[in-house]
């Protein structure tokens, strides 16, 4: 037997299959650790750069333009459209996906670096180009990355996640890491906004912000490495080429109708972060915003996932996933509609809770159902699928919510999300086959 995992290159299929399940079991411990540490240290980072207010707000801030500001978030999503497609292509024939994973991560976390320095080397419009760039390259590796493994913002559960960690821990887990992850990008968000943003630590504060966040994704990327141990999948696809690939999309969305309503409730609700750049500039109009306030809402938002992720994991290890992602979304209606009917310090405070417990819970839910479509060999191409489908809605609404807002206010893009929004949740209630609960809990 080999001595770094399992699979027996000459051995029975049934035998492969038993010796798979020994060792993620034998190593469950391990490797429970690992994704633990990558997901508190590596989420606290991309928290911080995917939160609504600091990158939004430092966006406009350089341009004074919210078209800017959707541009920014559009690039984002821009360069996760094409790559976890490629990522799949590239991923699915081998038998181990740590290396990929390593160098993907790698390479987000040099974008965000590149956003940190260009603060304080550059000003003017060669920052906001350069801004831009940076936030283009990281939705690139990330949408890459999300393929592999589970990172931001928001929060990803990923193929290296669904190899190592058994489905009837997948909740358990999510909800412990994310709500240690939380309440530590919690605590620096309000850390970071006070003190230094509020304070032009080191010559810029967002730099230095975006500086932390760096320092400890690549500490996150750091432990995982360490002392994560892979398993060889028993049994895999033969190499195909990206194009071919392509092609049989249609033909993987239709072997399950259940895949494809999924698809389609996850475009209606990425559709409707058309007003996700705009909820700190909204405030903006109705007060001042300092790096107090910043921090001040950030801590809401990201205090959110430390809370909700207890709730929603436990709820669904015991109930399946469909229910945390209705739920979830109801929230994220109740939310908005607060944040455009107050100008109260604390109800606003009450929304961006609201809205990232919203955000937490629509992400565990759409990021574990996913994993009960279909076959074992094709959950690769399944994940990049769904990261595209996502992240094609997801690069058109800031594009047009930065120009609605430039033209029509806030409240109009916001009554657009939440149409969007709504579409979504009356496609998941009125279609039960998503979020198949193929494996039930005590």
């Amino acid at each position: 037997m080999p001595a770094d995992g399992a699979g027996l290159p000459d051995a029975d299929p049934v035998d492969k299959e038993a010796e798979y399940e020994r060792f993620v079991w034998a190593n469950l411990r391990r490797n429970y650790i690992g994704n633990y540490l990558h997901g508190m240290l590596g989420m606290t980072g991309s928290r911080l750069i995917n939160a609504p207010t600091f990158l939004p707000a430092y966006l406009h801030l350089v341009s004074g333009s919210n078209a800017i500001v959707g541009l920014g978030l559009a690039l984002q999503q821009l360069g996760g459209i094409i790559s976890p497609m490629f990522a799949g292509t590239k991923i699915e024939h081998r038998p181990k996906v740590m290396p990929a994973a390593v160098l993907m991560g790698s390479m987000g976390r040099l974008a965000v670096l590149g956003m940190a320095l260009s603060g304080w080397l550059l000003s003017g419009q060669a920052l906001v180009i350069a801004l831009l760039r940076f936030i283009f390259m990281f939705g690139v590796f990330m949408g890459a990355q999300r393929v592999v493994f589970s990172l931001l913002m928001s929060v990803v559960f990923s193929l290296l996640m669904s190899e190592v960690i058994p489905l009837s821990r997948r909740g358990r887990l999510q909800a412990e890491r994310n709500a240690t992850g939380g309440l530590i990008a919690a605590v620096l968000a309000y850390v970071a906004g006070k003190y230094l943003i509020g304070q032009n630590l080191l010559g810029n504060g967002y730099s230095t912000t975006f500086l932390c966040a760096f320092i400890l994704t690549s500490a996150g990327l750091w432990a995982l490495q360490l002392l994560l141990r892979e398993p060889v999948t028993p049994t895999l696809r033969s190499q195909s080429r990206f194009v071919d690939r392509l092609r049989e999309f249609p033909a993987l969305v239709a072997e399950d109708p259940g895949f494809g309503w999924f698809l389609m409730v996850q475009m209606l609700a990425t559709a409707a972060r058309i007003a996700t750049p705009f909820y700190i500039l909204h405030v903006g109009e109705q007060m001042r915003v300092d790096g107090a306030t910043l921090g001040l809402l950030s801590l809401a938002y990201l205090g959110a996932d430390t809370i909700s992720n207890l709730l929603w994991g436990y709820l669904g290890d015991r109930t399946g996933f469909r229910l945390v992602l209705l739920l979830s979304i109801g929230c994220w209606v109740a939310a908005t509609e607060l944040l455009m009917s107050t100008g109260s310090m604390a109800l606003i405070f009450i929304a961006f809770f609201g809205l990232g417990a919203a955000q937490a819970g629509y992400m565990m839910g759409a990021q574990t159902i996913i994993l009960e479509f279909g076959d074992r060999d094709d959950l690769p191409m399944r994940i990049a699928a769904s990261a595209t489908a996502e992240s094609t809605t997801a690069t058109l609404g800031p594009l047009l919510g930065g120009w609605v807002a430039d033209w029509f206010g806030y409240d109009i893009v916001f009554g657009a999300s939440l149409g969007f929004v709504a579409a979504s949740k009356t496609q998941a209630v009125g279609r039960p086959e998503i979020g198949p609960n193929r494996v039930h809990f005590a």
